[in-house]
Protein backbone atom coordinates (compact mmCIF):
# COMPACT_ATOMS: atom_id res chain seq x y z
CA UNK A 1 0.00 0.00 0.00
CA UNK A 2 1.26 3.46 -0.84
CA UNK A 3 -0.18 6.99 -0.43
CA UNK A 4 -1.89 8.54 -3.40
CA UNK A 5 -1.04 11.91 -4.85
CA UNK A 6 -4.18 13.32 -3.24
CA UNK A 7 -3.04 12.32 0.26
CA UNK A 8 0.49 13.62 -0.36
CA UNK A 9 -0.90 16.90 -1.67
CA UNK A 10 -3.08 17.41 1.44
CA UNK A 11 -0.23 16.53 3.76
CA UNK A 12 2.13 18.87 1.95
CA UNK A 13 -0.43 21.68 2.07
CA UNK A 14 -1.19 21.34 5.79
CA UNK A 15 2.46 20.92 6.73
CA UNK A 16 3.35 23.93 4.59
CA UNK A 17 0.70 26.03 6.33
CA UNK A 18 1.98 24.85 9.71
CA UNK A 19 5.54 25.75 8.72
CA UNK A 20 4.46 29.25 7.66
CA UNK A 21 2.52 29.77 10.90
CA UNK A 22 5.47 28.55 12.95
CA UNK A 23 7.84 30.89 11.09
CA UNK A 24 5.56 33.87 11.66
CA UNK A 25 5.32 33.00 15.35
CA UNK A 26 9.10 32.76 15.62
CA UNK A 27 9.43 36.23 14.10
CA UNK A 28 7.09 37.62 16.80
CA UNK A 29 4.43 38.37 14.23
CA UNK A 30 0.98 38.17 15.72
CA UNK A 31 -0.88 35.13 14.48
CA UNK A 32 -4.30 34.14 15.82
CA UNK A 33 -4.05 30.98 17.87
CA UNK A 34 -7.20 29.64 16.22
CA UNK A 35 -5.23 29.24 12.98
CA UNK A 36 -2.84 26.87 14.74
CA UNK A 37 -5.77 24.93 16.15
CA UNK A 38 -7.52 24.71 12.78
CA UNK A 39 -4.35 23.58 11.03
CA UNK A 40 -3.60 20.88 13.62
CA UNK A 41 -7.24 19.82 13.61
CA UNK A 42 -7.24 19.43 9.84
CA UNK A 43 -3.99 17.48 9.99
CA UNK A 44 -5.31 15.11 12.64
CA UNK A 45 -8.57 14.71 10.74
CA UNK A 46 -6.64 13.88 7.57
CA UNK A 47 -4.58 11.28 9.41
CA UNK A 48 -7.74 9.76 10.87
CA UNK A 49 -9.38 9.64 7.44
CA UNK A 50 -6.24 8.09 6.00
CA UNK A 51 -6.28 5.35 8.64
CA UNK A 52 -9.97 4.64 8.08
CA UNK A 53 -9.48 4.68 4.30
CA UNK A 54 -6.55 2.27 4.60
CA UNK A 55 -8.66 -0.14 6.67
CA UNK A 56 -11.52 0.04 4.17
CA UNK A 57 -9.04 -0.59 1.33
CA UNK A 58 -7.73 -3.72 2.99
CA UNK A 59 -11.28 -5.04 3.33
CA UNK A 60 -12.17 -4.48 -0.30
CA UNK A 61 -12.38 -7.65 -2.43
CA UNK A 62 -9.96 -7.86 -5.32
CA UNK A 63 -11.21 -7.58 -8.90
CA UNK A 64 -11.21 -10.80 -10.92
CA UNK A 65 -8.76 -11.20 -13.79
CA UNK A 66 -8.68 -13.78 -16.56
CA UNK A 67 -5.88 -14.01 -19.11
CA UNK A 68 -6.45 -15.05 -22.72
CA UNK A 69 -3.05 -16.31 -23.88
CA UNK A 70 -2.34 -18.25 -27.09
CA UNK A 71 -1.16 -21.78 -26.37
CA UNK A 72 1.73 -21.34 -28.80
CA UNK A 73 3.68 -18.31 -29.95
CA UNK A 74 6.27 -17.77 -32.66
CA UNK A 75 9.77 -16.64 -31.79
CA UNK A 76 10.32 -12.98 -32.59
CA UNK A 77 6.69 -12.32 -33.58
CA UNK A 78 4.38 -9.87 -31.81
CA UNK A 79 1.21 -11.37 -30.36
CA UNK A 80 -1.72 -9.94 -28.38
CA UNK A 81 -2.52 -11.02 -24.83
CA UNK A 82 -5.96 -10.09 -23.53
CA UNK A 83 -6.87 -9.53 -19.89
CA UNK A 84 -10.52 -9.65 -18.83
CA UNK A 85 -11.20 -7.74 -15.60
CA UNK A 86 -14.42 -7.36 -13.60
CA UNK A 87 -15.52 -6.41 -10.04
CA UNK A 88 -18.56 -6.39 -7.76
CA UNK A 89 -18.41 -2.77 -6.56
CA UNK A 90 -21.52 -0.57 -6.97
CA UNK A 91 -19.48 2.34 -8.36
CA UNK A 92 -16.99 2.67 -11.25
CA UNK A 93 -13.42 1.85 -10.33
CA UNK A 94 -10.17 3.01 -11.93
CA UNK A 95 -7.33 0.51 -11.57
CA UNK A 96 -3.91 -0.20 -13.03
CA UNK A 97 -3.05 -3.70 -14.21
CA UNK A 98 0.45 -5.11 -14.57
CA UNK A 99 0.88 -8.65 -15.82
CA UNK A 100 3.96 -10.51 -14.58
CA UNK A 101 5.63 -11.54 -17.84
CA UNK A 102 8.33 -14.24 -17.58
CA UNK A 103 11.93 -13.49 -18.49
CA UNK A 104 12.65 -14.07 -22.16
CA UNK A 105 9.48 -12.29 -23.34
CA UNK A 106 9.41 -8.61 -24.20
CA UNK A 107 6.19 -6.62 -23.93
CA UNK A 108 4.55 -3.30 -24.72
CA UNK A 109 1.68 -1.27 -23.18
CA UNK A 110 2.17 -2.39 -19.58
CA UNK A 111 0.97 -1.31 -17.05
CA UNK A 112 -2.58 -0.78 -18.29
CA UNK A 113 -5.11 1.67 -16.89
CA UNK A 114 -8.80 0.74 -17.07
CA UNK A 115 -12.07 2.04 -15.67
CA UNK A 116 -14.25 -0.81 -14.49
CA UNK A 117 -18.00 -0.37 -14.71
CA UNK A 118 -20.36 -2.09 -12.22
CA UNK A 119 -21.74 -5.38 -13.49
CA UNK A 120 -19.57 -5.36 -16.60
CA UNK A 121 -16.21 -6.82 -17.58
CA UNK A 122 -13.50 -4.85 -19.34
CA UNK A 123 -11.09 -6.26 -21.92
CA UNK A 124 -7.59 -4.79 -22.10
CA UNK A 125 -4.74 -5.86 -24.37
CA UNK A 126 -0.98 -5.70 -24.39
CA UNK A 127 1.59 -6.96 -26.87
CA UNK A 128 4.03 -9.77 -26.28
CA UNK A 129 7.14 -10.73 -28.26
CA UNK A 130 9.11 -13.89 -27.41
CA UNK A 131 12.90 -13.65 -27.49
CA UNK A 132 13.56 -17.24 -26.40
CA UNK A 133 12.07 -20.61 -27.25
CA UNK A 134 10.72 -23.07 -24.74
CA UNK A 135 7.91 -23.47 -22.23
CA UNK A 136 6.90 -20.37 -20.27
CA UNK A 137 4.53 -20.07 -17.32
CA UNK A 138 2.54 -16.99 -16.30
CA UNK A 139 1.70 -17.12 -12.61
CA UNK A 140 0.64 -13.72 -11.30
CA UNK A 141 -1.11 -10.55 -12.31
CA UNK A 142 -0.70 -7.39 -10.22
CA UNK A 143 -3.33 -4.67 -9.86
CA UNK A 144 -3.20 -1.27 -8.20
CA UNK A 145 -6.51 -0.70 -6.38
CA UNK A 146 -7.54 2.79 -5.16
CA UNK A 147 -9.07 3.22 -1.72
CA UNK A 148 -12.70 4.42 -1.40
CA UNK A 149 -11.58 8.01 -0.58
CA UNK A 150 -8.70 7.93 -3.04
CA UNK A 151 -6.03 8.43 -0.33
CA UNK A 152 -4.20 5.13 -0.91
CA UNK A 153 -3.27 2.71 -3.65
CA UNK A 154 -3.10 -0.94 -2.67
CA UNK A 155 -1.27 -3.58 -4.68
CA UNK A 156 -2.97 -6.94 -5.05
CA UNK A 157 -1.11 -9.95 -6.40
CA UNK A 158 -3.61 -12.24 -8.09
CA UNK A 159 -2.82 -15.81 -9.03
CA UNK A 160 -3.63 -16.14 -12.74
CA UNK A 161 -1.84 -19.24 -14.01
CA UNK A 162 -1.33 -19.84 -17.73
CA UNK A 163 1.37 -21.34 -19.90
CA UNK A 164 2.49 -21.15 -23.50
CA UNK A 165 5.06 -22.71 -25.76
CA UNK A 166 7.43 -20.61 -27.81
CA UNK A 167 8.16 -22.27 -31.14
CA UNK A 168 10.61 -21.31 -33.89
CA UNK A 169 9.23 -18.85 -36.40
CA UNK A 170 6.62 -21.20 -37.85
CA UNK A 171 4.31 -18.32 -38.81
CA UNK A 172 6.56 -17.68 -41.78
CA UNK A 173 6.32 -21.35 -42.78
CA UNK A 174 2.56 -21.69 -42.66
CA UNK A 175 2.14 -18.37 -44.42
CA UNK A 176 3.19 -20.17 -47.57
CA UNK A 177 -0.10 -22.03 -47.67
CA UNK A 178 -1.84 -18.81 -48.67
CA UNK A 179 0.22 -18.43 -51.83
CA UNK A 180 1.12 -20.55 -54.79
CA UNK A 181 4.20 -22.54 -53.86
CA UNK A 182 6.41 -21.16 -56.62
CA UNK A 183 5.37 -17.58 -55.87
CA UNK A 184 5.94 -18.09 -52.15
CA UNK A 185 9.38 -19.61 -52.65
CA UNK A 186 10.41 -16.77 -54.96
CA UNK A 187 9.39 -14.26 -52.28
CA UNK A 188 11.73 -16.00 -49.85
CA UNK A 189 14.61 -15.67 -52.30
CA UNK A 190 14.55 -19.27 -53.51
CA UNK A 191 15.74 -19.72 -57.09
CA UNK A 192 14.39 -22.70 -59.00
CA UNK A 193 16.33 -23.98 -61.97
CA UNK A 194 14.84 -25.51 -65.07
CA UNK A 195 14.70 -29.27 -65.09
CA UNK A 196 17.68 -30.79 -66.94
CA UNK A 197 16.55 -34.42 -67.09
CA UNK A 198 13.97 -36.98 -66.18
CA UNK A 199 12.95 -37.91 -62.71
CA UNK A 200 13.88 -41.24 -61.24
CA UNK A 201 10.34 -42.46 -60.60
CA UNK A 202 8.05 -43.84 -63.31
CA UNK A 203 4.58 -42.34 -63.25
CA UNK A 204 2.46 -43.59 -66.17
CA UNK A 205 2.23 -44.40 -69.89
CA UNK A 206 0.55 -41.98 -72.23
CA UNK A 207 0.43 -41.03 -75.87
CA UNK A 208 3.53 -39.45 -77.34
CA UNK A 209 3.26 -35.66 -77.44
CA UNK A 210 5.13 -32.95 -79.24
CA UNK A 211 8.16 -31.98 -77.19
CA UNK A 212 8.74 -35.46 -75.72
CA UNK A 213 12.19 -36.94 -76.24
CA UNK A 214 12.72 -40.19 -78.09
CA UNK A 215 14.14 -41.71 -74.92
CA UNK A 216 10.66 -41.54 -73.39
CA UNK A 217 9.16 -43.90 -75.98
CA UNK A 218 8.16 -47.30 -74.64
CA UNK A 219 8.74 -49.47 -77.69
CA UNK A 220 6.87 -52.52 -76.40
CA UNK A 221 3.77 -50.49 -75.61
CA UNK A 222 4.14 -48.70 -78.96
CA UNK A 223 4.19 -52.05 -80.79
CA UNK A 224 1.10 -53.27 -78.96
CA UNK A 225 -0.90 -50.07 -79.47
CA UNK A 226 0.53 -49.34 -82.93
CA UNK A 227 0.88 -45.70 -81.94
CA UNK A 228 3.79 -43.94 -80.19
CA UNK A 229 3.50 -44.41 -76.42
CA UNK A 230 5.73 -42.41 -74.05
CA UNK A 231 6.72 -43.00 -70.46
CA UNK A 232 5.93 -40.14 -68.08
CA UNK A 233 8.18 -39.57 -65.10
CA UNK A 234 7.80 -37.49 -61.96
CA UNK A 235 10.17 -36.31 -59.31
CA UNK A 236 10.87 -39.17 -56.97
CA UNK A 237 8.76 -38.60 -53.86
CA UNK A 238 10.17 -41.18 -51.54
CA UNK A 239 13.42 -39.51 -50.57
CA UNK A 240 14.57 -39.17 -46.99
CA UNK A 241 16.12 -36.03 -45.53
CA UNK A 242 17.85 -35.93 -42.16
CA UNK A 243 19.12 -32.79 -40.47
CA UNK A 244 22.23 -33.21 -38.34
CA UNK A 245 21.95 -30.16 -36.12
CA UNK A 246 24.96 -28.90 -34.16
CA UNK A 247 23.87 -27.79 -30.68
CA UNK A 248 27.38 -26.92 -29.49
CA UNK A 249 28.92 -23.69 -28.31
CA UNK A 250 29.70 -22.36 -31.78
CA UNK A 251 26.00 -22.04 -32.50
CA UNK A 252 25.62 -19.57 -29.64
CA UNK A 253 26.96 -16.71 -31.79
CA UNK A 254 24.47 -13.87 -31.97
CA UNK A 255 23.29 -12.09 -35.12
CA UNK A 256 20.69 -9.50 -34.23
CA UNK A 257 18.16 -10.76 -31.70
CA UNK A 258 18.55 -14.41 -32.68
CA UNK A 259 21.45 -16.77 -32.08
CA UNK A 260 22.90 -18.86 -34.89
CA UNK A 261 21.14 -21.85 -33.37
CA UNK A 262 17.72 -20.20 -33.83
CA UNK A 263 18.57 -19.24 -37.40
CA UNK A 264 19.63 -22.84 -38.05
CA UNK A 265 16.34 -24.15 -36.62
CA UNK A 266 14.34 -21.78 -38.81
CA UNK A 267 16.30 -22.90 -41.88
CA UNK A 268 15.74 -26.58 -41.08
CA UNK A 269 12.02 -26.03 -40.56
CA UNK A 270 11.72 -24.07 -43.78
CA UNK A 271 13.35 -26.86 -45.79
CA UNK A 272 11.29 -29.45 -43.88
CA UNK A 273 8.11 -27.67 -44.92
CA UNK A 274 9.16 -27.61 -48.59
CA UNK A 275 10.41 -31.21 -48.60
CA UNK A 276 7.25 -32.55 -46.97
CA UNK A 277 5.16 -30.76 -49.58
CA UNK A 278 7.31 -32.45 -52.20
CA UNK A 279 6.40 -35.83 -50.74
CA UNK A 280 9.75 -36.57 -49.10
CA UNK A 281 10.35 -37.82 -45.57
CA UNK A 282 12.04 -35.59 -42.99
CA UNK A 283 13.97 -36.57 -39.87
CA UNK A 284 16.30 -34.97 -37.36
CA UNK A 285 19.22 -35.80 -35.11
CA UNK A 286 21.14 -33.51 -32.79
CA UNK A 287 24.67 -33.67 -31.44
CA UNK A 288 26.70 -31.75 -28.86
CA UNK A 289 23.46 -31.39 -26.88
CA UNK A 290 22.70 -32.34 -23.28
CA UNK A 291 20.13 -34.89 -24.42
CA UNK A 292 20.68 -35.95 -28.06
CA UNK A 293 17.45 -36.33 -29.98
CA UNK A 294 16.65 -38.44 -33.01
CA UNK A 295 13.55 -38.42 -35.20
CA UNK A 296 13.30 -41.08 -37.89
CA UNK A 297 12.35 -39.71 -41.32
CA UNK A 298 8.58 -39.74 -41.87
CA UNK A 299 6.44 -38.38 -44.70
CA UNK A 300 3.26 -36.36 -44.41
CA UNK A 301 2.25 -32.85 -43.37
CA UNK A 302 1.89 -33.95 -39.75
CA UNK A 303 5.61 -34.57 -39.52
CA UNK A 304 6.27 -30.83 -39.41
CA UNK A 305 4.29 -30.60 -36.17
CA UNK A 306 6.29 -33.50 -34.78
CA UNK A 307 9.55 -31.73 -35.64
CA UNK A 308 8.30 -28.47 -34.12
CA UNK A 309 7.33 -30.14 -30.87
CA UNK A 310 10.71 -31.87 -30.74
CA UNK A 311 12.86 -28.76 -31.13
CA UNK A 312 10.86 -25.90 -29.59
CA UNK A 313 12.65 -26.32 -26.24
CA UNK A 314 16.01 -27.35 -27.69
CA UNK A 315 18.89 -25.03 -26.77
CA UNK A 316 22.56 -24.76 -27.59
CA UNK A 317 25.10 -25.88 -25.01
CA UNK A 318 28.69 -25.19 -24.01
CA UNK A 319 29.85 -28.51 -25.48
CA UNK A 320 32.22 -28.79 -28.42
CA UNK A 321 31.01 -30.50 -31.60
CA UNK A 322 32.13 -34.12 -31.93
CA UNK A 323 31.57 -34.87 -35.62
CA UNK A 324 32.89 -38.43 -35.39
CA UNK A 325 30.48 -39.38 -32.62
CA UNK A 326 27.61 -37.70 -34.47
CA UNK A 327 28.41 -39.66 -37.64
CA UNK A 328 28.54 -42.94 -35.71
CA UNK A 329 25.20 -42.18 -34.06
CA UNK A 330 23.50 -41.46 -37.38
CA UNK A 331 25.00 -44.45 -39.20
CA UNK A 332 23.80 -46.79 -36.46
CA UNK A 333 20.23 -45.52 -36.71
CA UNK A 334 19.73 -44.60 -40.37
CA UNK A 335 20.40 -47.54 -42.67
CA UNK A 336 18.54 -46.39 -45.76
CA UNK A 337 20.26 -43.90 -48.05
CA UNK A 338 19.23 -40.31 -47.28
CA UNK A 339 20.19 -36.72 -47.87
CA UNK A 340 22.05 -35.67 -44.72
CA UNK A 341 22.30 -31.93 -44.05
CA UNK A 342 24.99 -31.17 -41.50
CA UNK A 343 24.17 -27.72 -40.07
CA UNK A 344 27.05 -26.24 -38.09
CA UNK A 345 29.53 -23.36 -37.87
CA UNK A 346 32.83 -24.51 -39.35
CA UNK A 347 36.30 -23.49 -38.21
CA UNK A 348 39.62 -24.22 -39.88
CA UNK A 349 40.63 -26.49 -37.00
CA UNK A 350 37.77 -28.83 -37.95
CA UNK A 351 39.58 -29.98 -41.07
CA UNK A 352 40.69 -33.56 -40.28
CA UNK A 353 37.92 -34.57 -37.90
CA UNK A 354 35.13 -33.14 -40.04
CA UNK A 355 36.49 -34.55 -43.28
CA UNK A 356 36.80 -38.04 -41.79
CA UNK A 357 33.26 -37.95 -40.41
CA UNK A 358 31.77 -36.66 -43.67
CA UNK A 359 33.61 -39.31 -45.70
CA UNK A 360 32.11 -42.02 -43.48
CA UNK A 361 28.64 -40.57 -43.99
CA UNK A 362 29.15 -40.17 -47.76
CA UNK A 363 29.70 -43.90 -48.21
CA UNK A 364 26.06 -44.48 -47.38
CA UNK A 365 24.34 -41.09 -47.71
CA UNK A 366 24.31 -37.94 -49.82
CA UNK A 367 25.86 -35.27 -47.57
CA UNK A 368 25.52 -31.48 -47.69
CA UNK A 369 27.41 -29.32 -45.19
CA UNK A 370 25.70 -26.04 -44.26
CA UNK A 371 27.95 -23.59 -42.42
CA UNK A 372 26.70 -20.36 -40.87
CA UNK A 373 28.86 -17.30 -41.32
CA UNK A 374 28.70 -14.39 -38.88
CA UNK A 375 27.25 -11.27 -40.52
CA UNK A 376 29.74 -9.08 -38.66
CA UNK A 377 32.56 -10.62 -40.71
CA UNK A 378 31.14 -9.31 -43.98
CA UNK A 379 30.41 -5.95 -42.38
CA UNK A 380 33.95 -5.58 -40.99
CA UNK A 381 35.51 -6.56 -44.30
CA UNK A 382 33.64 -3.77 -46.12
CA UNK A 383 34.33 -0.98 -43.60
CA UNK A 384 36.91 1.70 -44.50
CA UNK A 385 40.24 1.30 -42.68
CA UNK A 386 41.50 4.51 -41.06
CA UNK A 387 43.03 3.58 -37.72
CA UNK A 388 45.37 0.90 -36.41
CA UNK A 389 42.57 -0.93 -34.56
CA UNK A 390 40.44 -0.95 -37.72
CA UNK A 391 43.39 -2.29 -39.71
CA UNK A 392 43.94 -5.09 -37.19
CA UNK A 393 40.25 -5.97 -37.23
CA UNK A 394 40.22 -6.00 -41.03
CA UNK A 395 43.32 -8.20 -41.32
CA UNK A 396 42.03 -10.63 -38.70
CA UNK A 397 38.65 -10.87 -40.44
CA UNK A 398 40.21 -11.49 -43.87
CA UNK A 399 42.54 -14.14 -42.49
CA UNK A 400 39.69 -15.90 -40.74
CA UNK A 401 37.48 -15.84 -43.85
CA UNK A 402 40.35 -17.15 -45.97
CA UNK A 403 40.82 -20.05 -43.55
CA UNK A 404 37.13 -20.89 -43.74
CA UNK A 405 37.20 -20.68 -47.52
CA UNK A 406 40.20 -23.01 -47.63
CA UNK A 407 38.35 -25.56 -45.50
CA UNK A 408 35.31 -25.35 -47.76
CA UNK A 409 37.49 -25.85 -50.83
CA UNK A 410 39.06 -28.95 -49.29
CA UNK A 411 35.61 -30.38 -48.59
CA UNK A 412 34.44 -29.64 -52.13
CA UNK A 413 37.63 -31.21 -53.52
CA UNK A 414 36.67 -34.42 -51.73
CA UNK A 415 33.20 -34.36 -53.28
CA UNK A 416 31.39 -32.82 -50.30
CA UNK A 417 29.11 -29.89 -51.31
CA UNK A 418 29.10 -26.89 -48.96
CA UNK A 419 26.62 -24.08 -48.41
CA UNK A 420 28.25 -21.10 -46.67
CA UNK A 421 25.79 -18.35 -45.87
CA UNK A 422 24.72 -15.73 -43.42
CA UNK A 423 22.26 -17.03 -40.82
CA UNK A 424 19.16 -15.20 -42.05
CA UNK A 425 19.78 -16.36 -45.66
CA UNK A 426 20.54 -20.00 -44.85
CA UNK A 427 16.98 -21.25 -45.26
CA UNK A 428 16.40 -20.02 -48.84
CA UNK A 429 19.88 -21.22 -49.84
CA UNK A 430 19.17 -24.73 -48.55
CA UNK A 431 15.80 -24.82 -50.30
CA UNK A 432 17.42 -23.65 -53.55
CA UNK A 433 20.02 -26.41 -53.37
CA UNK A 434 17.43 -29.04 -52.47
CA UNK A 435 15.08 -28.13 -55.34
CA UNK A 436 17.92 -27.99 -57.86
CA UNK A 437 19.05 -31.47 -56.81
CA UNK A 438 15.48 -32.75 -57.00
CA UNK A 439 15.02 -31.43 -60.50
CA UNK A 440 18.41 -32.74 -61.65
CA UNK A 441 17.77 -36.19 -60.18
CA UNK A 442 20.74 -35.95 -57.82
CA UNK A 443 18.58 -37.12 -54.91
Amino acid sequence: MKPSRLLLAWLATLLGIGLILGTLHALDIAVPSTLFSINWGLLLALLALAIIDAIRLNRLPSPRVQRQLPGSLALGRWSVVRLQVEHDFPLPLNIQVYDHVPDGLSFENLPLSVELQPGQHSDIDYRLRPLKRGHFSFENCEISLPSPLGLWHGKRLLSVIDSTRIYPDFARLYGGQLLAVDNWLSQLGVRQRQRRGLGLEFHQLREFREGDSLRQIDWKATARQRTPIAREYQDERDQQIIFMLDCGRRMRSQDGELAHFDHALNACLLLSYVALRQGDAVGLCTFASDHPRFLAPVKGAGQLNVVLNSVYDLNSTQRSADYQAAASQLLSRQKRRALVLLVTNLRDEDDDELLTAVKRLSKQHQVLVASLRESVLDTTRLLPVQTLSEALAYCGTVEYLNSRAALHERLIAHGVPVVDGQPEALGPELVTRYLSWKKAGTI
